[in-house]
């Protein structure tokens, strides 16, 4: 089987924005737009405009707003995005091993 790297940067992009949601209530704002500001970067490297959008906007909403039910929103829109440029075939291999049955939402 052939090394996919777009999978590999995807995988890495969801490890992070699951981490961020991970945390939620337990990072520093700082912290999260430095981390969000990592994702963006990554996302425009490889042209995943949506996801380069989201991160930019979520960017500006901390710097607006801070921490707040909004972040956890955002993620959750970064998730989906990531998602939706997964091929097809890849889905298998980037959910890891460890991973619950169920997914459960960021939004609580």
């Amino acid at each position: 089987m052939r090394h996919d790297p777009i999978s590999a940067i995807l995988t890495d992009l969801l490890r992070r924005v699951d981490g961020l949601a991970g945390q939620r209530g337990h990072v520093s704002v700082l912290r999260l737009h430095d981390e969000v500001d990592q994702i963006r970067h990554i996302a425009r490297a490889f042209h995943l405009d949506q996801v380069e959008g989201l991160a930019g906007t979520l960017e500006s909403a901390l710097s607006l707003h801070g921490l707040g039910p909004v972040v956890l929103s955002y993620l959750d829109l970064l998730r989906d995005a990531i998602g939706a440029e997964i091929p097809v075939g890849s889905i298998a291999s980037l959910v890891p091993r460890t991973a619950p049955a169920a997914v459960i939402p960021l939004r609580v």
